[in-house]
């Protein structure tokens, strides 16, 4: 049996996939993988990515330059996410500029937005 085999995905063939900076422990994102994704991050050592929006794989940073190199791949104990220790390259891995996805904080009732933009996203995704 393959270790991908001992993956248990979920009903769209899916797991969720946590990626956190291998140094300062920061979640940088969340996202999804398939099989094919999953795989293809370990044979390359660059996070690979199921785009549910696009409907197929995105290699981080395919467009942004700002990959994520994985130093370790985890399973948690209930094998329903994986966790992508990752050097994040740039220091940025939200499409908004921002360091991390997770850039709102919830004070009083409301979210408030924490953390700064780095990089203008119009300077970083040029279409």
């Amino acid at each position: 049996m393959s270790w991908l085999d001992e993956v248990p995905w979920n009903q769209h063939g899916l797991i969720a996939a946590v990626a956190q900076d291998h140094e300062t422990h920061k979640v940088l994102t969340v996202a999804w993988m398939n099989r094919e994704a999953l795989e293809q991050t370990v044979a390359t050592q660059q996070a690979v990515y199921w785009s549910r929006s696009r409907n197929r794989l995105w290699r981080k940073g395919e467009e942004s330059g700002h990959v994520q190199r994985l130093v370790e791949l985890r399973l948690d104990c209930d094998a329903d996410a994986v966790l992508l220790m990752v050097e994040q390259a740039g220091g940025i891995a939200c499409h908004t500029g921002r360091a991390s996805c997770f850039f709102r904080k919830l004070e009083d009732g409301r979210w408030v937005t924490t953390d700064p933009v780095l990089k203008d996203p119009s300077l970083i995704y040029r279409k």
